[in-house]
């Protein structure tokens, strides 16, 4: 179960950079709402993940799905540059979280 939660909680932190995004820096009120509750139900489930997890296997992980699907969504929805570079990079966040997984 913890493994769901730390997947939970990086959700949260994808959900949160999106709404952060949104709020024009805590301009718009409904997306600084929803900014709030998702970096909060993040900690909560990330918090709930270190019962059972390393903690610092849960926050390699927990910052890597955070860092790759923020950039994701910068390129999908904020039509950011996805150049071979920025790729490279990512993957090797993404290699780093799975080594992580691994070896717990």
């Amino acid at each position: 179960m913890s493994w769901i939660f730390l997947l939970l909680a990086g959700v949260g932190e994808m959900s949160g950079m999106l709404f952060l995004k949104l709020s024009e820096g805590f301009r718009k009120r409904i997306p600084t709402i929803l900014a709030i509750v998702s970096g909060g139900l993040s900690l909560y489930f990330l918090s709930l993940s270190l019962k059972d997890l390393p903690i610092g296997t849960a926050y390699g992980i927990w910052t890597g799905i955070g860092s790759v699907g923020t950039v994701l969504i910068g390129i999908l929805l904020f039509k950011e540059k996805a150049n071979v570079k920025r790729l490279f990079f990512v993957s090797c966040i993404v290699i780093g979280v799975v080594g992580l997984k691994l070896v717990s």
